[in-house]
């Protein structure tokens, strides 16, 4: 087992430099070419001050000069923290806030971005800046540290590197109660411990060409990175735009030849809507694998009538138990589209159990919370120790005291199977789209927007691929007008696309219940009941307001 993540990439660029790692559309780049490209950049990060420990925040969208800028931070002993490209200047100037980081590594396609994010007075003035293009003008009469012509001038040599497995390799950002995202520290032992188990239990080797599907701020990715680098296979970089063409996404599998795909169900649910997969398609694919929601039993029938040549696989885990902790390989196609798919047994080195509120395991059948542990659990969350030890505490089943488990929020059950099954959430933490979203930091969003008096943010079963839609109900205060196309402008610009709410309801005011708070259950109870849309404001209206955003018209709902 290889004790950094980067010595993976080295290992192979030894052997193989001139074998295909990272394909993008019309760029191909070889295992050589990326090492190399990656030793120079983290030159150039330890020369602009980039010390063991340090954040290196990646304001770059989903490409090989994001590999090449990942690899650069770990091999100059920093953690690299990926950043969505498409969320608003404002959270991201949040999230950069709490991890405080070293430097920001951009490209010209993300400057207007990083602009109105250095335009921000909570910005740290001593932040680095390091171009992995030409570069642009900065706000303020700041400078960049670096452009990727002054990268290139630094030799393509190793670069000797001190951190240690378990050392941070990146901090993942997941949606947080207060409106504060937290970030999910994860080290170079939890990555290589599942990559290096799953490797073996699929059989990976050098001949595959693995999906890339997800965001590299989603930890999905992670697998897809180094699974791939790990057994020098190749990688293809899906571009985003495709997720929403079911016919083409099709031909992108097809044509790339792809043995392995991993992603959220919701994308696979999407394809099956649209009939996008032939019978006996996608002939090199090998395996299917989806995590982070549930998967609809009648896609996943569709999907395996369809390849019955491909392994279908149930992979399940929170970000803070790094990319899955258990694993489900559907022996055959479901005859009752009703049939519940378990989340199956734990992976190698971790531990599931089902606790009641005293932390006694419960009987098979009975419903408790779903707790994880062993070697996947992240340190906790970054610089927050209060959050950290009401997330994670002692394991009472082990004799060490220095394991943990982690409080998923997910309600499970055993089956008379013996294997876990989900039931559903314990908390105002959904899942959205594959997204794990705290419905308090949307409600922190709307209550910020001028003219809000009171406001509640709910969410009830999609009954559709998306899984649970958001729902958001408020009270104007007296004498505004807020329109729902008008919040929805304010939310654009503050939480990420896939976090606004599409079913609204304007209040007088807000139902309580008895001891005088918010009455959610009657909030979710009105949405169901909602079977006709107001005539205010129009479907239109709300598309032409979030068409910047990525969202679909046919996935816009206006209650």
């Amino acid at each position: 087992m290889r004790k950094r993540l980067q010595d993976w990439l080295t290992s192979q660029a030894e052997r193989r430099p001139d074998a295909c790692a990272v394909v993008f559309q019309d760029q191909r780049i070889t295992y050589g070419a990326l090492e190399a490209a990656s030793n120079q950049l983290a030159r150039a990060l330890q020369r602009a001050g980039c010390t063991r420990g340090d954040r290196v925040a990646l304001l770059v969208p989903k490409s090989p000069q994001a590999l090449i800028a990942m690899f650069a931070a770990l091999k100059a002993d920093c953690m690299y923290v990926p950043l969505d490209t498409a969320s608003p200047a404002a959270r991201l100037t949040r999230i950069l806030q709490v991890c405080e980081n070293r430097c920001i590594l951009a490209v010209q396609s993300s400057a207007a971005l990083l602009n109105e994010i250095i335009k921000s007075e909570s910005f740290a003035k001593g932040t680095r800046i390091g171009w992995l293009d030409g570069g642009t003008s900065l706000e303020g009469g700041m400078q960049a540290q670096f452009s990727w012509q002054d990268v290139q001038s630094f030799p393509e040599s190793a670069v000797t590197s001190v951190n240690e497995a378990a050392d941070g390799a990146h901090i993942l950002f997941t949606s947080g109660s207060t409106g504060v995202p937290k970030g999910v520290v994860i080290t170079h032992a939890n990555v290589i411990h599942f990559v290096s188990w799953a490797i073996r239990y699929f059989g990976m080797d050098p001949s595959d060409r693995i999906s890339g599907h997800p965001p590299l701020h989603f930890d999905l990715s992670t697998f897809d990175i180094y699974g791939t680098i790990a057994t020098g296979a190749q990688i293809h970089l899906l571009p985003p735009e495709l997720s929403v063409l079911p016919h083409r996404l099709a031909d992108f599998i097809r044509d790339s030849q792809l043995t392995q795909w991993f992603s959220v169900p919701s994308i696979l649910h999407h394809m099956a809507k649209f009939d996008s997969v032939r019978r006996n398609d996608f002939p090199a694919l090998k395996r299917l694998l989806w995590c982070g929601e549930k998967f609809p039993t009648p896609a996943l029938m569709y999907w395996m009538r369809r390849l019955p040549h491909a392994t279908f696989v149930n992979l399940y885990g929170p970000t803070e138990a790094t990319i899955a902790s258990s694993y489900y390989r559907v022996p055959r196609c479901p005859e009752d589209d009703t049939a519940e798919i378990p989340i199956g047994d734990a992976c190698e080195g971790e531990k599931l159990l089902v606790l009641d509120e005293q932390l006694r395991r419960v009987a098979p059948g009975e419903i408790g919370d779903l707790y994880i542990g062993g070697v996947g659990l992240s340190p906790g969350y970054w610089r927050d120790p209060d959050k950290t030890s009401q997330a994670f505490r002692p394991d009472p089943y082990s004799p060490n005291p220095a394991d943990r488990i982690y409080r998923t929020g997910d309600l499970a059950k055993i089956g008379s199977d013996g294997l876990i099954y989900l039931v559903g959430r314990s908390d105002t933490q959904i899942k959205s789209r594959g997204y794990r979203i705290e419905l308090g930091e949307i409600e922190t969003a709307v209550h910020a927007v001028p003219g809000i008096q009171d406001a509640a943010v709910v969410a009830v079963d999609g009954a559709g691929f998306e899984g649970a839609t958001i729902c958001c109900a408020y009270v104007p205060s007296p004498g505004f007008d807020v329109p729902p196309v008008t919040l929805k402008k304010h939310l654009t610009r503050a939480i990420p696309h896939y976090m606004l709410p599409v079913r609204w309801m304007v209040l007088d005011r807000m139902p309580l219940n008895g001891n005088g708070k918010t009455a959610r259950p009657l909030l979710k109870e009105w949405f169901l009941q909602q079977a006709v849309p107001m005539a205010a404001p129009k479907k239109s209206e709300i598309c032409a307001a979030v068409q910047s955003t990525g969202e679909r018209e046919e996935d816009v709902h206006v209650a």
